[in-house]
C-alpha cells in the first residue's frame, strides 16, 4: 500500500481543515498521545520532556494516557508556556498525580530507561537555543531508548537537515510520513519510524512512498481504529 509523504505546510493544513470539519483538537491530540502509546512498551523510569507547543501537548497527552494504565511517569517542561489543548492534557496529568518538574541546565537524565521527546515539532527550523539546547543535548546523553513524538526534535520536517537533534531509537510520527524523513540527517537520527493514523483528512501530498521501497530504518503503521477506540468524552471542538 502507497503511503502519502506530506510537507509541513500540507500537514498544517489537513490539520487545520480536520479540526474545522471533522474531530475536535482534543480529540486528535489524545489519538496521537494513544499512537505512540501503543507503539512502545512501556518499562522501568520513564520520563517525557516536554515543550511549549502541541508536540509538548502530545506529551501531556501521553502522561494522562500512562496514568490511566498504571504506568509511572515523570514529566518534564522545558518551557513556561503551553497551547491551549496542553494546558489542557497537562492540568489533567496533574489531576491524575504524574509529577511535574521545570527541566534546568543541570537536570540530569541518565537514569531514566525510556525518554521521550516532545520539545519541538515539524513546524520548528534553525538551531534550538537554550533550554532546548540543553534538553537535546541531555536526552542524547542519557543512554536511555529514545521515542521522539512526531519528528525527532531539532530537525526540518521538510528537508530533514538538523545542526542538533534528537537522536532516537523510536520516532512515532503523526498523521503522515514528513518530506524530511527522506533527505538531510533524519537517517542518521532516527533508529525506526512508526506512523500513528489519527485521522486527519490529507488535502495534498507531495508524493507517494511505493510499497517495498527500500528505506534506511524499519517503517510500520498504527490504524485509526487502534488509536481511536478509547476517544474520551472531551470538550467542545476548539482551534489546535
Amino acid at each position: 500500500m502507497k503511503q502519502p509523504v506530506v510537507t509541513v505546510a500540507a500537514m498544517r493544513e489537513s490539520d487545520a481543515y480536520t479540526i474545522a470539519h471533522l474531530v475536535p483538537s482534543k480529540t486528535l491530540m489524545y489519538r496521537a498521545a494513544m499512537g505512540v502509546a501503543l507503539a512502545v512498551e512501556w518499562k522501568g523510569r520513564i520520563g517525557i520532556l516536554a515543550g511549549s507547543g502541541n508536540n509538548g501537548g502530545d506529551g501531556y497527552a501521553l502522561a494522562c494516557i500512562l496514568a490511566d494504565r498504571g504506568v509511572p511517569c515523570e514529566l518534564w517542561r522545558v518551557s513556561e508556556k503551553f497551547s491551549e489543548d496542553g494546558q489542557y492534557y497537562h492540568d489533567r496529568a496533574v489531576e491524575k498525580g504524574v509529577p511535574v518538574s521545570r527541566f534546568t541546565p543541570e537536570t540530569a537524565l541518565e537514569d531514566y530507561d525510556i525518554l521521550v521527546d516532545c520539545l519541538l515539532g515539524t513546524g520548528f527550523a534553525g538551531t534550538p537555543r537554550d533550554l532546548f539546547q540543553k534538553a537535546i543535548q541531555a536526552i542524547n546523553a542519557s543512554g536511555a531508548y529514545v521515542v521522539s513524538v512526531d519528528i525527532n526534535s531539532g530537525l526540518n520536517g521538510d528537508t530533514g537537515l538538523g545542526e542538533l537533534a534528537v537522536r532516537s531509537d523510536l520516532t512515532v510520527t503523526i498523521g503522515f510520513l514528513k518530506t524530511g524523513f527522506f533527505q538531510g540527517d533524519s537517517a542518521a537520527v532516527i533508529g525506526a519510524l512508526t506512523v500513528a493514523d489519527i485521522g486527519i483528512r490529507l488535502l495534498e501530498a507531495a508524493y507517494f512512498l511505493e510499497e517495498g521501497e527500500t528505506l534506511p530504518f524499519p517503517l510500520r503503521s498504527i490504524p485509526l481504529e487502534d488509536v481511536s477506540g478509547s476517544d474520551p468524552i472531551l470538550v467542545e471542538k476548539e482551534t489546535r
